[in-house]
């Protein structure tokens, strides 16, 4: 028997959301379903290879793999809006390549990654001192203060937990990165911090460090999923943690 069917603008009828996630991270896909968990918001996932060490020498290799990984997004309607989330790989990469490799693909999607989206986070709540929290090693930490600096922020006090290995960044513990955004938020000059990279668990952090500290905490997954959701003008706002979510 053949059966009879109609046809609905499907899970993506508000907008469809691409992301592109680090073949490494276990963190940003169960932080984000949380928060663009609205009937009609699309969020479509893909994977792309990454060396298991994040190293200034590593992170380049994935622009040559982007296009393909943009490519097992669905195609069957067009993207609203695709995130690269790599907060490192989009310092070295630059969101100008990743748009471009992007939009061969998507032609009509806008596009972003997290250090595109923590400054446009940072103007949006009006912070130029900041106090940065990686897990990276020394030299591409470097490179995202160089990228920070060129457009316009002071980062005035900073502190690392130096991995290389993405496995181990997914396992620091949600309290020793609250305790490294309390300790690095605490200096007198800092007017907001910017904890980065997309594999470290800052949710359940971000109010409570908020709270501590009486500055806002900015992180890759949270100014990646508010910088997506500004940039498909959801006509209902995603509710997120802390106040980059609450101040309009």
């Amino acid at each position: 028997m053949k059966l009879p069917f109609t046809l609905d603008k499907c899970t993506a009828s508000t907008a469809a959301l691409g992301l592109i996630v680090l073949e490494t991270d276990e963190t940003i896909e169960a932080e984000f379903r949380a928060l663009f968990n609205q009937p009609g918001i699309g969020l479509f996932h893909a994977r792309i290879p990454v060396a298991q060490e994040i190293t200034p020498e590593t992170l380049p290799e994935m622009e040559a793999a982007l296009p393909a990984a943009v490519g097992l997004l669905p195609s069957a309607f067009p993207m609203d809006v695709i995130g690269y989330a790599c907060t490192s790989g989009a310092t070295v990469i630059g969101a100008d390549n990743i748009s471009r490799m992007v939009t061969q693909i998507f032609p009509n999607a806008k596009t972003t990654d997290p250090i595109t989206a923590v400054m446009a986070a940072l103007e949006h709540l009006g912070m130029r001192r900041i106090g940065l929290v990686t897990p990276y090693v020394e030299d591409v930490s470097a490179a995202m203060i160089n990228l920070l600096q060129r457009n316009g922020f002071e980062v005035v006090n900073f502190g690392s937990f130096e991995q290389k290995e993405d496995a181990i960044v997914a396992r620091i513990s949600p309290d020793s990165i609250y305790n490294a955004v309390c300790d690095i938020g605490a200096a007198d000059n800092v007017e907001a911090v910017f904890v980065a990279c997309t594999n470290l668990r800052t949710f359940d952090v971000i109010e409570r460090a908020e709270e501590r500290i009486g500055r806002p905490v900015v992180s890759s997954n949270q100014a990646l999923a508010w910088h997506m959701a500004e940039l498909a003008d959801l006509k209902d706002p995603i509710t997120g943690p802390g106040s980059l979510f609450t101040k309009r």
